[in-house]
């Protein structure tokens, strides 16, 4: 039986994280590179996670085509 470890930072640091060192993304871009950090993350919690940051004013989100958005980091 594998052996779970727990991850030293939340999963809203490591997107921050990549947000500052990549810049702006699709968020299909970005929850890729978050699942490789994160592989049980869902697509669902993803946008959960996207959700509470754009609410806290951490990011910013904007619709480019349909069923894409833009993934902004806010300074």
């Amino acid at each position: 039986m594998p052996v779970k470890t727990w991850k030293t930072h939340p999963a809203y640091f490591v997107l921050l994280e990549i947000l500052k060192k990549k810049g702006a993304m699709t968020d299909t871009e970005l929850f890729d590179a978050l699942s490789e950090e994160y592989e049980d993350l869902g697509f669902k919690d993803f946008n959960e996670l996207l959700m509470r940051l754009e609410i806290s004013g951490k990011i910013r989100s904007m619709s480019l085509a349909r069923g894409k958005r833009r993934i902004e980091l806010v300074t």
